[in-house]
């Protein structure tokens, strides 16, 4: 699953840090792709309530699917696709992602109306896409193995009209952009030459290192139009947890009955999809209602 690159966790520069808190009080549902053996939610609710995400069917394929509010699931795969991962909707509907073809290569796609078009970096041997913001911008990362399963990657920006931009965090030896958000802020994570991950705030070309306090692992994994940064952090004890940074302030949460859990999306009304893994070893999607 290319979305779990999306691991988070916030430290920021010049912004002051209220102490981390753990939150009971929110709503959760868990999501499950009807007979799926591995569910993930990666990107939405978009205001319609229409999220998207990846499900593992027996045969060990992962295939896309959108989830509408009525909780309607809709497969979906790029034509020639061997796997496939959808990682944003926006609210006019449009899906931007990655699929495997049968060589084992990655491809970004757009899925816009029933249309799909490849995207990919040009000279990368593989290519993701992250995110989507409405004046057409996108975020996403180039590989240097062609299925971007390992190996080291890089962070772009993309416009409307096609013009890449490649970029790393200052003391990266590898990144990922998760997603752009409408004022062109981009979030993400990087590799630094220790091998310490650490999540990352592009914003009018300064970057900010965001690291949970506390942990060994930050990824920042997706922020919404009000400035609000979700992702994943690990602890001491290496256990993996989801996270919320919004007004420089830190939450900690994990799903009812979570031994794991990574949040990938978040939207301008706070609600939060992801994944967790319950303690039989399943995985889940789940959604995080404020």
């Amino acid at each position: 699953m290319i979305k779990v690159f999306r691991f988070v966790a916030f430290c920021s520069i010049g912004v002051a840090l209220a102490t981390c808190s753990i939150v009971s009080a929110q709503t959760y549902r868990t999501i499950d792709y009807p007979g799926a053996v591995v569910t993930t939610l990666n990107g939405g609710p978009n205001p319609q309530g229409t999220s998207v995400g990846s499900y593992t069917d027996t045969s060990n394929v992962t295939h896309g699917f959108t989830l509408t509010k009525k909780d309607v699931f809709t497969a979906f795969d790029p034509p020639g696709s061997t796997g496939t991962t959808p990682n944003f909707i926006s609210p006019q509907g449009v899906i931007v992602g990655s699929y495997l073809d049968s060589a084992g290569t990655s491809h970004g796609f757009i899925l816009d109306k029933g249309q799909y078009t490849t995207v990919d970096f040009a000279g990368a041997a593989g290519t993701v896409l992250t995110g989507l913001n409405p004046s057409g911008e996108m975020s996403g990362f180039s590989c240097v193995v062609a299925s971007c399963a390992s190996g080291t990657t890089h962070s772009f920006t993309v416009s409307k009209k096609g013009a890449f931009k490649s970029f790393d965090p200052p003391g990266a030896v590898s990144s990922t952009a998760s997603t752009v958000n409408p004022a062109g802020a981009v979030v993400g994570a990087f590799t630094d030459s220790g091998g310490v991950t650490h999540g990352y705030l592009l914003y009018h070309n300064t970057f900010a290192t965001i690291d949970f306090p506390g942990s060994i692992f930050t990824f920042a994994g997706g922020n919404n139009p009000e400035g609000d940064i979700i992702g994943e952090y690990i602890d001491t004890a290496k256990v993996p947890h989801s996270f919320l940074l919004s007004n420089g302030h830190f939450t900690s949460f994990d799903p009812p009955g979570a031994a794991a859990s990574d949040a990938s999306g978040i939207n301008p009304g706070g609600i939060i999809v992801g994944l967790y893994l319950d303690g039989a070893g399943a995985v889940h999607g789940f959604i995080r209602t404020p």
